[in-house]
């Protein structure tokens, strides 16, 4: 199947089939494309959490408003978060990158101050995001991007400090019913002319 149509197939799931879960060897290799995701200047300022345990889902469900069916009933829940401390990003940058990438952070982000340069994780978070959304779809996978999650309670429940979260998507398969499937509901988005132009 070619991306185009991969695109044309991929929609946000709104109810799965509990009985169905991912096999282990395909949510390795979902870890290893995740973290090829990219970044600017190879940054990576991010975490991946990949929830398959019953009791921490359903606590996570509890704190996710009216995604909580979702959550329940896919395979798996993965958290992005985004890296907590600009000191510690910078200890990791320092050890990881090139020094003319580091000369760009130095130059163009750290002037900007604490609060751009977080904004500017969330951003590269949010590229990883998109990259997996895309990887699910051209592996047959569905999958639900949220934002309707109480973060701070995420970060509470999954104890890790350095890292807050951003945004959670549910992984699984699609159970039959689920009305928001393209074959039963045709995708809405605004005209190619409206939002694509050409020089």
């Amino acid at each position: 199947m070619d991306f185009l149509k991969i695109a044309e197939n991929r929609y946000t799931a709104k109810k799965y089939d509990p009985s169905k879960k991912i096999k282990e060897k395909i949510i390795a290799e979902l870890k290893t494309i995740v973290r090829l995701s990219p970044s600017s200047i190879n940054s990576q300022p991010w975490h991946f959490t990949f929830v398959s345990e019953d009791k921490t889902k359903s606590a996570l469900a509890k704190a996710s408003f009216f995604n909580a069916s979702k959550i329940l009933d896919a395979s798996h829940l993965v958290v992005f978060g985004a890296i907590s401390s600009v000191k510690k990003f910078e200890e990791q940058i320092a050890e990881n990158i090139p020094a003319g990438a580091i000369g760009y952070y130095n130059t163009y982000l750290k002037p900007k101050g604490e609060q751009e340069i977080k904004k500017w994780f969330s951003q590269q978070v949010y590229l990883s995001v998109g990259f997996f959304l895309s990887a699910c779809a051209a592996m047959g996978i569905d999958a639900t991007p949220m934002e309707g999650i109480e973060a701070h309670e995420y970060d509470a429940i999954l104890k890790n400090p350095k890292y807050n979260t951003l945004v959670a998507v549910a992984i699984g398969y699609r159970d039959a019913s689920d009305a928001n499937q393209p074959s039963m509901k045709s995708k809405s988005r605004l005209d190619l002319d409206v939002i694509v132009s050409s020089i």
